[in-house]
């Protein structure tokens, strides 16, 4: 392959084609509300050297309107996925300690703006940060993969997120099912790609 030719990708018409990507259900997705519950991730989560990663905010609406967010993380394994909120300083901590840790890899698409409001909320600098979108272009591909595009071509499968859910309020103290759902599978993809592509 030479330096100008690129490994073919799916078009969004063939993506819609194929069938759906095997999602994490709720029976393997922890709610982390308080800095106990936090520990027991924390212990849980140790034992892997690469996590899938990824953050939600409160959506904004308006010009110059500035988001306080991340007010989600997610981190998940290719078994399970933990959603930490928040709100409470101490599981806050946690998380910010969590991120600040360079002996574990946090993989997942586009994490140019999470790591800044990261940065600006939880004030540390997430350490071991793998943006997977990197990896595909090294690879051959194009640089604007994202987590729909890495599906189709690693599993032949359709990654379906829910427009509804990603501009729903993460700020409420209250997620539904459909957010648990939408926030936790977005790590878990990035944690199955890293798999896929042996970097685990």
């Amino acid at each position: 392959m030479t330096i100008h030719e690129q490994l073919p990708t799916r078009s969004k018409e063939e993506i819609a084609l194929l069938d759906p990507f095997e999602r994490l259900g709720l029976d393997r997705i922890v709610l982390i509300k308080t800095a106990a519950q936090a520990r027991e991730a924390c212990a849980a989560l140790s034992d892997h050297a690469v996590w899938g990663f990824d953050t939600e905010s409160k959506p904004t609406f308006f010009k110059d309107q500035v988001s306080d967010g991340p007010h989600i993380v997610q981190l998940s394994t290719v078994e399970r996925a933990w959603v930490f909120q928040l709100h409470d300083p101490d599981c806050c901590a946690q998380v910010a300690a969590l991120l600040a840790h360079g002996g574990h890899v946090k993989a997942g698409f586009g994490l140019g703006d999470d790591t800044r409001r990261i940065i600006a909320k939880l004030a540390i600098r997430p350490a071991g940060v793998l943006d997977l979108n990197s990896v595909f272009h090294a690879r051959g591909y194009r640089k604007d993969m994202g987590v729909k595009g890495a599906v189709a071509v690693l599993f032949d499968r359709r990654f379906i997120k829910s427009k509804k859910a990603a501009t729903s309020n993460w700020a409420n103290q209250n997620l539904t099912d459909a957010q648990l759902m939408y926030a936790a599978n977005d790590a878990y993809a990035a944690a199955r790609v890293v798999a896929a592509l042996g970097l685990d």
